[in-house]
């Protein structure tokens, strides 16, 4: 009799790993939660449960490097329901941003205080593995910085530099109550510079963890975006989505990467993260501040929306978002970026905002009027397959800009690869498998997606967590069994 020496055996998959530019035919084995071993014809009798993966992909689980849990709903409600869409996705990694101020906990003072009520809302109701980004929206804040890496495991950090006059959705004269700063504080390009000082005072402070300590910056240009804004209500000759983007044009975020940048330079900051690309000339400037400054080590985001979505989409204002949703040719730009590998991860930005809460139906039609962000973590892995196959993109080069690359990035070092020791989060991917989005079908809150009626030609069938099957036929399984991820991992 043989004795079971493994959890659970996920057999007759093709390992989609993020290094070389093959698939291998193989069974996953699983014990106490990591992959212990990857080869053909594992024995089933070895193993106490086993999955058949019936010739299918197996990528490594999600790592989804941008959301934004509790923004728009309470986040204990947010982290339940949100998190169930993300598995769904095959995601079992969400990092999501988060700060003081309006929207999320509608908070201000010191993160001493603010933080660990966020962890104690989080904890028990996440169904994927969880962590956050952290904005330093004051003085103070930066002082806290080496404090939040040692104590709670924060390596990330966020500057919204459209903040300057802006606020979430527009126009804003009232920056102080927004952000809930104090009357002598200003969230300007001296504060930004300040923050990049104090990271980087922290990755000296502690050079075991350096490399895996950086800062993530939204790249617009508050006072280009104000006037622009002010042109276009004038002209009143676009609406919807082409409005929007042309309110916040492409040059804003270019200006912004060469600002950014700069500032990296001047205070010696080496990693620095150039969120959410939307356009040409968004992506353009980031590559040559990469030549201009090639000792900072950039890396370049972009999400599924705007792989995914143009101006010309029936969704309109259900669309919007920062940046904005860019016309045909910058989309096709994002692409060419991406399969040449200019592009460092795919994420989604998911933020959950209820129709009721997008836009009211007495402004239906009125961008302006409308909140920004939405959904569509669920959807990240199956249209990234879906529309990069079609393109020409390799499986693996997929699972690098998913799982492996952001991992790496963000300090999360058994994650991203399906390799022996690693946390055995596996995303089950029939790749010929046709489907339609329909928001109905997700487990989100929302209540609609931008992405609906778009066909899809792969899905998630299952998703796994640290060996525990969290996924399946669409179906999340189970008690949230997420865990914080207090960063880096050792």
């Amino acid at each position: 009799m043989i004795v079971p020496e493994f959890d659970l055996l996920i057999k007759n998959v093709r390992a989609v790993r993020p290094h070389g530019n093959a698939v291998h035919a193989c069974d996953i084995a699983v014990r106490d939660g990591k992959v212990a071993r990857l080869a053909p014809g594992i024995d089933a009798a070895r193993a106490k449960a086993a999955y058949d993966g019936r010739g299918r992909l197996a990528f490594p689980g999600v790592v989804d490097a941008h959301m934004h849990s509790g923004i728009y709903a309470p986040l204990a409600e947010d982290a339940v329901s949100e998190s169930r869409a993300a598995a769904m996705g095959g995601v079992t990694s969400s990092l999501n941003y988060f700060r003081t101020g309006q929207y999320y906990l509608n908070k201000g003072g010191p993160y001493k205080k603010f933080f660990p009520e966020v962890l104690k809302l989080s904890l028990g109701r996440f169904h994927v593995d969880y962590g956050y980004h952290l904005a330093p929206m004051n003085g103070k804040h930066i002082d806290e910085i080496p404090m939040l890496i040692d104590k709670h495991g924060v390596s990330s950090f966020k500057i919204f530099m459209f903040y300057g006059s802006h606020g979430l959705h527009g126009a804003s004269d009232t920056q102080r109550d927004f952000l809930m700063i104090g009357k002598d504080e200003r969230y300007d390009y001296a504060h930004f510079e300040f923050v990049m000082r104090g990271v980087q005072a922290a990755r000296e402070q502690m050079p075991e963890r350096a490399k895996q300590i950086s800062l993530s910056l939204h790249c617009e240009t508050a006072e280009v975006m104000t006037a622009y804004t002010k042109l276009v209500e004038k002209d009143k000759s676009m609406k919807g989505l082409a409005a929007y983007s042309a309110s916040r044009p492409q040059h804003s975020e270019g200006l912004a990467v060469f600002i950014a940048s700069y500032l990296a330079h001047e205070t010696a900051l080496p990693n620095i993260n150039l969120l959410h690309l939307s356009s040409r000339k968004a992506v353009q400037a980031a590559l040559m501040m990469a030549e201009t400054f090639p000792h900072i080590d950039f890396r370049r985001e972009v999400t599924i929306g705007h792989l995914m979505l143009d101006i010309g989409s029936k969704a309109a204002e259900l669309a919007k978002v920062n940046p904005p949703i860019r016309p045909r040719e910058d989309v096709e730009y994002l692409w060419q970026a991406l399969l040449a590998g200019e592009l460092d991860w795919v994420c989604s930005d998911h933020a959950c905002c209820r129709h009721e809460t997008k836009i009211p139906a007495r402004y239906f039609g009125n961008i302006w009027m409308a909140k920004s962000g939405f959904g569509g973590t669920e959807y990240l892995l199956p249209a990234l397959v879906s529309e990069g196959t079609k393109r020409g993109m390799g499986y693996n080069h997929m699972a690098r800009v998913t799982s492996w690359n952001p991992a790496q990035r963000y300090g999360l070092n058994h994650k991203g690869d399906i390799a022996e020791g690693y946390d055995a989060d596996i995303a089950i991917v029939d790749p010929a498998r046709t489907w339609t989005i329909s928001a109905k079908d997700s487990p989100s809150t929302q209540g609609y997606t931008p992405f609906e009626g778009l066909e899809m030609s792969a899905r998630v069938d299952a998703t796994f967590l640290r060996g525990t099957k969290i996924c399946e036929d669409g179906q999340v399984i189970g008690k949230p069994i997420g865990q914080y991820l207090h960063r880096p991992t050792a």
